[in-house]
């Protein structure tokens, strides 16, 4: 997996990655949704350690552009894990009371506990996407924000938080035509918001906006995935495929009953 991890220097391109791109799997769609259901399994079990263990915290970002595959991702990866320790936390326009306060501070009440996972569905990183794209503050003002979410999340990793920063890739052609589809498909529709054609006519600045972003903030304790995005079934295994390595590097053991066990029985 390590090829789609972006290393923490200043070599990185979007344009070395490809949307298309399903070389890491050896074999077709039919057998991606094979493994991807074994993973699923194991991911199960992994985060029902995860919460029973109750050390880790894992937080994982999703960031893409429209239509980019963020819901179908959360859909699918984690289908069948126990709500009780997963969490999706969505960060839409700022509310007045959030404009309020510092940038990070609606990010910092969503962040995990210990035993958590919780999926970041957008992050912190509209604040140097959005606001960048469409002006909303000063460049001077965005510009130092890169600093502010590496030290952020350097401090949640000192405080023992695992994080996984997952861009879904897609093409611009894609886009197109998932975004035609919410409009064909009457069951969609509801997805669709006129200013998604508006961003789609900002699509260059947007993708410059994400290759400064994830490589000014791709960094060995929070690493950036650029994730091919283009074909669902390839997305969904990939990104399984990291977080069930990730799990499993932790090593977690289920904890020790308070008292023996040994001897008890239920009558």
């Amino acid at each position: 997996m390590q090829k789609y991890r972006v290393q923490p220097d200043d070599s990185f391109r979007l344009a070395h990655f490809d949307p298309d791109d399903t070389s890491a799997f050896v074999g077709g769609k039919q057998e991606a949704l094979e493994a991807l259901a074994q993973l699923n399994k194991r991911l199960e079990k992994l985060q029902e350690l995860l919460y029973a263990e109750g050390k880790h915290k894992v937080l994982v970002v999703l960031q893409a552009m429209d239509a980019g595959g963020k819901d179908g991702t959360i859909r699918v990866v984690f289908d069948g894990v126990d709500p009780s320790g997963v969490r999706v936390a969505s960060f839409g326009v700022p509310t007045e009371q959030e404009l309020a306060r510092d940038y990070l501070w609606r990010v910092h009440q969503q962040v995990p506990r210990k035993g958590e996972l919780v999926i970041f569905n957008r992050s912190h990183y509209e604040d140097v996407l959005v606001v960048r794209v469409k002006n909303l503050v000063p460049e001077q003002v965005w510009q130092k924000r890169y600093h502010h979410i590496r030290e952020f999340e350097r401090m949640l990793v000192d405080e023992g938080t695992i994080i996984l920063k997952f861009f879904l890739h897609i093409s611009k052609d894609e886009q197109r035509k998932r975004l035609q589809e919410r409009l064909d498909n009457p069951e969609k529709r509801w997805k669709f918001r006129k200013g998604d054609l508006e961003d789609r006519q900002l699509w260059e600045k947007y993708q410059e906006a994400f290759e400064v972003a994830i490589r000014e903030t791709s960094t060995t304790y929070a690493p950036w995935y650029v994730i091919p995005a283009n074909k669902n079934w390839y997305r969904n295994w990939l990104v399984s495929s990291i977080l069930v390595e990730t799990l499993e590097d932790l090593q977690m053991q289920h904890p020790q009953p308070e008292i023996d066990l040994g001897s008890f029985a239920i009558e």
